[in-house]
C-alpha cells in the first residue's frame, strides 16, 4: 500500500525509524526499481547544526526542506553524489530523512535478491546510482507521483530489531550534532552501509 501523507507529517525522528521495512519504488523504462529500506538518518532544521537549514536559511538547494512531509530533496556532494532525502513535518518546517541504504528487490512482489546486491546500494550515493536519480526528482511529491513513491509491504518492524548511532560525515556540525544519535538501520541486515 502507498504510503499516504499522514505518515510523513509525522515527527521527522519518528519518519526516520517508521520508513525501515518501507519500499521505495521507482517506474524506470517499463519495469521498476525496488528497494527496501534498511537504512535512514533524520535532519531537524533548523535547530540541527548538520542541517542545510540550519537557522532556517531558505536558498535555492533547499527549499524543497521546507515542503510538507512527503517531498523529496536530492542534492549533489562533492559534484558527483546525488544524495536522496524525505522532506518531513509540516509545510515551512525544514526537516526530512536522508535514506542512507536499502535492500534491492526483485519486483513488486518484493521478492528479495541474493547476495550479489549486497554492494549495490549500501550508501546514499549508490543508492541513488541504483536507482538512476537525478536532478529531475527535486522537489517531487511522492504522494502523488506516479513514477516514484514509497510503499508498506506489511512487515511490521519491531523496536528491538531497529540500532541507532551517529549520522555519517558531518563533523563539521560540532560534537553535539555530530554524535547524536540520529541514524537508524535494521540490526540484521546485510544491505546496511559499512557505518555501524
Amino acid at each position: 500500500m502507498k504510503l499516504k501523507r499522514d505518515f510523513f507529517l509525522q515527527s521527522t525522528l519518528k519518519v526516520a525509524k517508521n520508513l525501515l521495512g518501507k519500499y521505495l519504488v521507482r517506474k524506470y523504462r517499463g519495469g521498476k526499481i525496488v528497494g527496501k529500506i534498511v537504512e535512514t538518518e533524520a535532519y531537524v532544521g533548523p535547530k540541527d547544526k548538520a542541517s542545510h537549514a540550519y537557522g532556517g536559511k531558505q536558498t535555492a538547494r533547499n527549499r524543497a526542506e521546507f515542503l510538507k512531509g512527503g517531498h523529496i530533496y536530492i542534492y549533489l556532494v562533492y559534484g558527483m553524489h546525488w544524495q536522496f532525502n524525505i522532506s518531513t513535518y509540516k509545510e515551512g518546517k525544514p526537516e526530512c530523512v536522508l535514506i542512507r541504504a536499502v535492500e534491492p528487490v526483485v519486483n513488486t512482489k518484493y521478492k528479495i535478491l541474493n547476495t550479489r546486491y549486497l554492494n549495490k546500494a549500501n550508501g546514499p550515493g549508490k543508492l541513488c546510482g541504483y536507482f538512476k536519480f537525478d536532478k529531475s526528482f527535486y522537489g517531487e511529491d511522492t504522494v502523488k507521483s506516479s513514477r516514484i513513491w514509497l510503499e508498506d509491504g506489511g512487515e511490521k518492524i519491531k523496536p528491538s530489531q531497529i540500532a541507532k548511532g551517529p549520522r555519517i560525515g558531518i563533523d563539521y556540525a560540532g560534537p553535539r550534532w555530530s554524535k547524536i544519535h540520529w541514524r537508524f538501520w535494521l540490526k540484521n541486515s546485510e544491505f546496511v552501509s559499512k557505518f555501524k
